[in-house]
């Protein structure tokens, strides 16, 4: 089975589709990304993966990939996934949860050497 942007959006509340377009439309600023839907969550990349998004019926888990742990009331899991990564999984619940503070760790994501 080939999994689209749509087919993780089909059955979901229309604030999730709201949220993934707000986030995608930010994303670009940075510069290209490669948009790669897979079973479970759709990849984001540049050279490397930076981010992933788990669709959820009212919102969406974003996973952003960093070098160092983030803390803070956002952050609902940390997970040190190599040296030197770590996964940190934010929930959005709104387009107004894309805010300066995740753009900032997106895009340091986003510019991250491997």
């Amino acid at each position: 089975m080939e999994y689209t942007e749509l087919s993780h959006l089909e059955g979901k509340e229309p604030v999730v589709s709201q949220i993934y377009e707000r986030l995608i439309c930010e994303l670009q600023k940075f510069g290209p990304i490669k948009i790669d839907p897979k079973k479970t969550s759709i990849h984001l990349s540049n050279r490397f993966g930076f981010a992933g998004v788990y669709t959820r019926r009212d919102y969406i888990n974003l996973e952003v990939h960093l070098n160092y742990k983030l803390t803070g009331n956002r952050i609902g899991k940390a997970e040190q996934a190599s040296a030197n990564r770590f996964h940190h999984t934010i929930k959005l619940m709104s387009p107004d949860d894309i805010d300066g503070d995740l753009l900032s760790w997106l895009k340091q994501a986003y510019d991250l050497k491997k």
